[in-house]
């Protein structure tokens, strides 16, 4: 929901580090790092260990953060690696959450686990194809003058929601049932939002 308004502010605090200490590294090696940061946080999670895993989860969004602005700055954006990006961002969107459900082992966690992981993979499909379908029309990323590879159809839940949400997951793992159905929810919401626009806008 309010992606776009932060993407510019978080280039400005980023900056300063690509140009700084970071400006050798290749991007994709800051992506790897970042994907293992959030594998490490689930396994965290698993264990039981909630501050670590919430920790590593931080490590995780900031370097996630830092691959874009380094790859914009250093002049080595590619195709390659916003896919990775994208790819590596899903299996920690799904390590997470799983860690999370393992280690509160009971019957509800696992059907409120099926649930949150449903709707993720109906989401995906609400926005990767209007994505898709926005490029092909000349109307995506470039044309609308975004920072990203390809346009992210705006909605109720996106990343900066995700953020908070696994924020509370893993500081609350007690109401992770509650919690999991409510993110299940929203993200549905965001798909209706987005399916509704597109009938209006295709």
């Amino acid at each position: 929901m309010i992606d776009k308004a932060l993407r510019a502010p978080k280039e400005t605090v980023l900056t300063p580090l690509v140009r700084g200490p970071l400006r050798r590294l290749h991007p994709t090696v800051v992506t790897i790092a970042a994907a293992v940061m959030g594998v490490a946080a689930a396994v965290a999670a698993w264990q039981g260990a909630y501050l670590l895993a919430l920790g590593l989860w931080a490590a995780n969004r900031v370097l996630d953060g830092l691959d874009g602005t380094l790859a914009r700055i250093t002049g080595q954006q590619s195709d390659l690696g916003a896919y990775l990006d994208i790819v590596l961002d899903h299996v920690v969107y799904v390590a997470v959450p799983l860690g999370l459900a393992l280690a509160a082992g009971t019957p509800a966690a696992y059907l409120a686990l099926a649930l949150l992981l449903a709707s993720f993979y109906i989401n995906g499909a609400s926005w990767m194809y209007l994505a898709a379908l926005l490029e092909k029309r000349s109307a995506g990323a470039q044309a609308r003058g975004e920072l990203t590879t390809v346009t992210m159809p705006t909605g109720l839940m996106e990343g900066a929601e995700t953020v908070v949400l696994f924020t509370l997951f893993l500081l609350f793992p007690g109401a992770l049932v509650p919690l999991f159905g409510l993110m299940a929810a929203l993200v549905l919401l965001t798909v209706v939002q987005r399916v509704a626009w597109a009938a209006r806008a295709l």
